[in-house]
């Protein structure tokens, strides 16, 4: 497969630069591989497409508020510190992306209030640094009342206080993430309860989303790109829960591709789910033979996107491609805060 196989127009009308008011209330693209068909529903009925004894799997990673702006020590220069991850808890240190980069050196400090500052202690990239924050225990604590929500580029507005709540699914628990899991975004406590009642599962596992997810391809050979790393992590009583499912023959319904892509790094040869944690730059694209997922739930994606072309392994090229042009002709609304998609 090559990069510009998965090129398609968006215009710019159909990137939902906010989510409907009810969650579940979005709309969901149905799509039968066996099939071929395609049918569009409510997001609250992908319950009727499960059964008792199907497990649903999803990413509890959290967004934290990994924007933060900051004045540098002496000349008060306003500066973007944009958290990516935490490289050690206890010394406090973290990789981060800094604008304007040209201002900032080793050696300075950049004060966010008059509790918390980091100082530059190293370079990475042309806009990366490496800093180290003040703030004894919990860096995430300290920034969740001074950062803003790290909205993706392609959501042309500020954040809003009411993204804080938006740009979060309603089981987050582990912070970690600078971007949403966000084919969970559609999911309510009353959609969680209806699936639970009916004898599906819901099991956890843990990717924490980093900004690779929005770094586009740049090479029109797949096999030459490289995925950014991201921690992931599945404990032994979700693997087992899981195993026992494809043991008994139901369903693994998956939510997202980056649930996806952590339940396809930890695979045994045998094709069942081994409890690991660490980092994963597994990139799926067409084709691939999925071990794990058996269902998939996701969102409209970015043409020539990473997560495009999971989609597309998982369901086909050219059906995926078919439904993406039926959607945008339809006004399915796209991407983070857009429409769902089921692919069965």
């Amino acid at each position: 497969m090559k990069l510009s196989d998965f090129k398609y127009n968006l215009p710019k009308p159909s990137i939902a630069k906010y989510p409907v008011s009810q969650r579940d209330k979005s709309r969901l693209m149905v799509l039968n591989r066996e099939t071929q068909e395609m049918e569009e529903k409510t997001f609250s009925d992908v319950v009727d497409y499960m059964e008792k004894g199907d497990v649903l799997v999803v990413n509890e990673t959290r967004v934290f508020q990994a924007r933060l702006y900051g004045k540098k020590e002496k000349t008060n220069a306003k500066i973007e510190v944009f958290l990516l991850r935490e490289l050690n808890a206890e010394e406090c240190i973290w990789d981060v992306i800094v604008d304007p980069a040209r201002k900032v050196r080793i050696g300075n400090k950049i004060y966010f209030n008059d509790k918390l500052w980091c100082e530059v202690i190293d370079n990475t990239t042309s806009r990366g640094r490496t800093v180290r924050f003040n703030q004894p225990g919990n860096v995430y604590k300290a920034v969740e009342k001074i950062g803003l929500t790290p909205l993706p580029p392609y959501i042309k507005r500020e954040p809003e206080p009411s993204d804080k709540e938006n740009y979060q699914t309603i089981y987050a628990r582990v912070d970690g993430a600078v971007a949403a899991p966000t084919a969970g975004l559609h999911f309510t406590p009353k959609l969680i309860q209806k699936i639970e009642k009916k004898g599906i599962e819901i099991i956890p596992v843990v990717l924490h989303i980093g900004l690779g997810t929005f770094r586009p391809v740049e090479v029109e050979d797949l096999t030459k790109h490289k995925m950014d790393s991201e921690y992931y992590e599945i404990v032994p009583e979700s693997s087992d829960k899981i195993n026992k499912a494809i043991l008994s023959k139901h369903n693994v319904f998956v939510v997202g591709t980056s649930t996806c892509r952590a339940l396809e790094t930890s695979v045994t040869a045998e094709g069942f789910i081994k409890p690991s944690r660490g980092w994963t730059d597994k990139f799926i694209y067409p084709p691939y033979d999925f071990k794990i997922t058996k269902k998939l739930i996701t969102n409209f994606h970015t043409p020539e996107s990473t997560l495009l072309m999971l989609t597309c392994a998982f369901a086909g090229t050219e059906y995926v491609m078919k439904a993406y042009k039926k959607a945008l002709k339809d006004n399915f609304r796209f991407l983070s805060y857009g429409d769902a998609m089921l692919i069965l």
